[in-house]
């Protein structure tokens, strides 16, 4: 058996969004990671970032933090283990929000383990 691996690299842009097709008459568990890489301007003051993470359209988590690091890059990472039912296709989403800085980078993966 071959292991799932879903990828969406966002880019500059602040959603990513992907689908876990299903498998017919198998449940599935997945290491789902969302990465958000903000780029901080050496003036930035009050500035913040904010990553949340949805699946099937409800909000799994969220986190907004003060960017702490002018001139340079800032980031949250979040890791999740999901349960994908069996015959249901699974849908992820990343939104990053900002303030004072600039998205860079915003990816979001799904690897399935075995256990």
């Amino acid at each position: 058996m071959t292991l799932e691996y879903w990828k969406y690299d966002a880019g500059s842009d602040s959603v990513a969004s992907l689908v876990i097709p299903a498998a017919l008459g198998r449940q599935r568990t997945f290491d789902l990671d969302a990465t958000l890489l903000v780029h901080v301007p050496a003036e930035a003051v009050g500035s913040w970032l904010e990553l949340a993470v949805e699946v099937d359209g409800k909000r799994l988590w969220a986190r907004r933090i003060p960017s702490d690091n002018p001139g340079e890059t800032d980031g949250l990472e979040y890791h999740y283990r999901l349960a994908v039912e069996a015959d249901a296709d699974c849908r992820l989403r990343a939104k990053a929000s900002c303030k004072g800085c600039r998205v860079v980078s915003l990816v979001l993966e799904a690897r399935e383990t075995v256990y």
